[in-house]
């Protein structure tokens, strides 16, 4: 193709199973409310297809389906998932399709086998009686006036054992009216090429059907799979976001997503709903992993916080002079950020553009940036780590630079760990709940506040002694709170006198900051980082308060 000549565009569907085949994840379990607000999400993001559950299989699935009949979808069509009737029930009589009739949704999913193997020891009929299975189920549906995507499970584990039966399905699914044939990697062991040359063929035989892709992540190639049978000709993607799934997950519809619409292809230029929202695609990735309830992976391809950070002094320094050196786009076409780390491989590169992302003008300093840098390297080689506590650099830049002015002086504090036994039963104590009590001192503005506090243990007593010491001279504090509180053992082989590195979220209202603490005392390591925590947040207060 010419490099002038301008590409056919080509329109995709997304098909997103996150509310059925992501929900069969261990450890993920979404309640009806869940699954609403996700529905609800997705539609308004842009996904086309919306696989929400199977209704034949629980009553959670039924009450959703029930409930979605009062939720007006603006773009994407809520879609309910079943199987082909069950051998011993004609169509019309299967309590699985006649659910799926029930959930009352303009399009059904269905899967049926394509491998012979499973026909035979699976469902334990005749490969023709199986073929019947597909085009009566399919028909019964379309007969319903629904419309009909066929998964055909096991294609390609069935394409490789038997291919002409494999087709065979296909035709079957056809006939009986569906729209869309999706070609399954359910297992997910298949690698590209063979994705690539069953499509191909399949393309051969059925020159003008609709194809999707369903492919699971077994062998870390669902995306690249599900890309493959794009450009062999497919129009549609099933996913799930963050690649939630069974077993190793399902294709990654955050990954998928960004590489068909926005890479270079041959001979399309791809297009999708969606395309228009694609700078959601970050908050939509972190708002499924905080409703599932998961950590989200800060190394996920276009949406991890790493996905875009910079570490290595030259690398910052080239991304300084052009980002497209380091970076394969612009991270904020997905809703991301460039970030540059400064650690102990920094360079003063590194800490220029940091202090420029922080509102710290070093030129003000010019003699200060070997210094500040020394520092920082000495720091991390006692175990601090400001890749994750950026308050914490930004307040040691400014204590090296000497603009730092501390809110309070501590004095002193205590904690206090009490276990009272309540009573002796068969010669052991029984305990009543642990009670942590901080006792802190600090002077501010020239005055001696001492206060006690009790908490949850004894970092939960400490900040609570130390904002109540402070609100009298800083009532704003108040609105801070905790959000979140880590501890990793640096050098384990010292055991339990090893130093460890605390690492805190702060948080007001929707605004998060992170500050560290190191020291072979656990509790002195917490103080440090809460100190800072507050600290930063009265600077900033101030800041804001000055119109800076």
């Amino acid at each position: 193709m010419n490099a002038v000549e301008k590409k056919k565009k080509k329109k995709l569907l997304f098909f997103d199973t996150t509310l059925r085949d992501g929900s069969q994840a261990e450890g993920i379990s979404f309640s009806v409310a869940d699954k609403i607000r996700i529905a609800r999400m997705l539609d308004e993001w842009g996904i086309d297809y919306i696989e929400g559950g199977w209704p034949g299989s629980n009553p959670k699935d039924i009450t959703f389906f029930r409930e979605m009949q009062a939720v007006k979808l603006k773009h994407a069509k809520l879609t309910a998932f079943g199987s082909t009737a069950h051998p011993n029930y004609a169509p019309e009589e299967d309590p699985n399709l006649l659910a799926l009739v029930e959930a009352k949704t303009p399009a059904v999913a269905i899967f049926g086998k394509s491998w012979d193997l499973h026909a035979k020891e699976a469902l334990r009929v005749s490969l023709d009686k199986n073929l019947l299975l597909i085009r009566d189920s399919i028909r019964f549906l379309v007969k319903n006036g629904i419309e009909v995507v066929f998964d055909a499970e096991h294609f390609f584990d069935g394409y490789k054992a038997n291919p002409a039966y494999a087709l065979k399905a296909l035709e079957a699914a056809l006939d009986g009216g569906a729209s869309n044939i999706t070609l399954a990697d359910t297992n997910g062991g298949n690698l590209p090429h063979v994705i690539a040359e069953a499509t191909r063929d399949v393309r051969k035989h059925f020159s003008s059907v609709e194809i999707g892709a369903h492919c699971h992540n077994d062998s870390g190639n669902a995306v690249a799979n599900s890309i493959m049978i794009i450009l062999e000709g497919g129009t549609m993607v099933q996913g799930t976001i963050n690649g939630f799934g069974e077993r190793c997950g399902n294709a990654d519809l955050i990954a998928i997503i960004p590489n068909l619409l926005l890479k270079d292809f041959p001979e399309y230029e791809y297009d999708a709903k969606v395309k228009k929202k694609l700078d959601q695609l970050t908050l939509i990735s972190r708002q499924l992993a905080e409703i599932a309830n998961l950590a989200f992976n800060e190394r996920a391809p276009f949406v991890g916080k790493s996905a875009f950070a910079h570490k290595g002094g030259i690398h910052v320094s080239a991304v300084a002079r052009n980002p497209i050196m380091y970076e394969h786009m612009d991270p904020r076409i997905v809703g991301n950020e460039r970030r540059v780390l400064v650690s102990e491989l920094s360079g003063k590169s590194n800490l220029v553009y940091k202090a420029g992302d922080l509102s710290l003008d070093l030129e003000k300093y010019p003699d200060m940036s070997k210094e500040i840098v020394q520092q920082i390297k000495q720091k991390e080689n006692e175990g601090y780590h400001f890749e994750g506590a950026e308050a914490s650099l930004e307040l040691l830049v400014k204590k090296i630079v000497g603009i730092h002015k501390p809110f309070f002086e501590l004095r002193g504090y205590r904690v206090f760990i009490d276990r009272h036994p309540l009573e002796i039963k068969d010669g052991d104590f029984v305990f009543d709940e642990t009670v942590c009590e901080a006792v802190i001192e600090i002077a501010v503005q020239g005055r001696i506040e001492h206060t006690v506090a009790n908490g949850n243990g004894p970092v939960d007593a400490l900040d609570h002694a130390l904002r109540k010491a402070l609100r009298n001279f800083y009532p704003q504090i108040e609105q801070v709170g905790i959000s979140d509180y880590k501890v990793r053992v640096i050098g384990e082989s010292e055991g339990t006198g090893s130093a460890v590195r605390v690492l805190i979220d702060h948080k007001k209202g929707s605004t998060v900051w992170s500050t560290t603490g190191v020291h072979r005392n656990i509790i002195t390591a917490s103080w440090l980082a809460l100190v800072d925590g507050v600290e930063y947040f009265l600077y900033k207060h101030q800041e804001k308060a000055k119109g800076y």
